[in-house]
């Protein structure tokens, strides 16, 4: 199989990076050519466009940060894709707009899986990510070895549309913990307790979460680098609430998550952190949550 890769930002290019020292062929293109020296170094072909990336492979991986990017490159991909190629979309995009797009691909011929990935960009960077797959089972098992090689935990969830679904709500599981989790670590704090102590027992405890054990860890540092922005959270966020206005769930707890996380990019931007939204309740009580030991960055 030869694959082109179109989006390598901070998780794209690690799943790129994957692929490319696993063996695949692997053709690449960002419209920001930072991205070319680390990919080509590895043994990646770099393309000029999106629509060259495409030229003559099996499948197209994309993995952009919104619905527009992806119908934007979509546009330009399809015309120049071989028929019967694949189109892998890796992006997180909400239900109605994967199946608007899938019906595009399979309507010129084409394959389609939705493969959005969650677990955090370092796991990426390890290839231990794990992988949500939506699509036909034959589609799937003839890009398994390459999932195989982005992640370690992979799950077929049914038809296109279901891994959206299961995406976003691991998603907004992870804000609401991460919300919950600065809660916790400041009530430590304000009540004495050494918040290295109050962290390693929450991770020992019933009351741990993935979030508190990595992204807890990076705003013990300080650091916040979680790379993922606000402007990010919100785009799923809004997904997650979409779903519970369509299946009629109420969405209390995604719902205050939610307008916690519009006042952090009211107070911090768009392109901030999205562990930034913990500065919030440090910022109104004049108190951080600092401890030493914690890493600036996941590894």
């Amino acid at each position: 199989m030869r694959y082109a890769f179109i989006g390598l930002g901070n998780l794209g290019g690690h799943l790129a990076a994957s692929l490319v020292k696993a063996g695949f062929g692997v053709t690449v293109y960002d419209r920001d050519p930072v991205h070319r020296a680390r990919l080509v170094g590895l043994g990646a072909t770099w393309a000029d466009s999106a629509a060259q990336a495409v030229d003559g492979v099996d499948a197209v991986i994309t993995c952009l940060p919104s619905p527009a990017v992806s119908e934007a490159v979509l546009d330009q991909i399809l015309p120049a894709m071989r028929p019967g190629a694949d189109w892998i979309e890796m992006s997180t995009l909400g239900r109605p707009d994967i199946l608007r797009l899938a019906d595009r691909v399979t309507a010129a011929g084409m394959g389609v899986l939705e493969c959005p990935v969650t677990g955090g960009v370092h796991l990426a960077a390890r290839g231990e990510i794990t992988v949500l797959v939506g699509g036909e089972a034959a589609i799937f098992d003839r890009h398994k070895p390459a999932f195989e090689v982005m992640g370690n935990r992979i799950f077929l969830m049914g038809p296109i549309g279901s891994a959206a679904l299961i995406k976003v709500i691991t998603n907004m599981l992870a804000f609401i913990h991460l919300v919950a989790d600065g809660e916790a670590l400041m009530l430590a704090k304000r009540g004495g307790v050494d918040l290295k102590t109050a962290w390693q027992a929450i991770a020992a405890s019933s009351g741990s979460s993935f979030v508190h054990e990595t992204e807890g860890q990076l705003i013990l540092n300080g650091s916040y680098d979680i790379a993922f922005t606000m402007d990010l959270a919100l785009k799923d966020l809004g997904f997650a609430m979409d779903f519970g206005r369509e299946y009629g769930v109420p969405m209390d707890l995604a719902g205050l998550t939610n307008q916690t996380f519009v006042k952090g990019r009211a107070a911090y931007g768009g392109g901030a952190q999205s562990t930034q939204i913990v500065k919030l309740l440090e910022d109104v009580l004049g108190t951080d949550l600092r401890a030493e030991g914690f890493p600036a960055r996941l590894e």
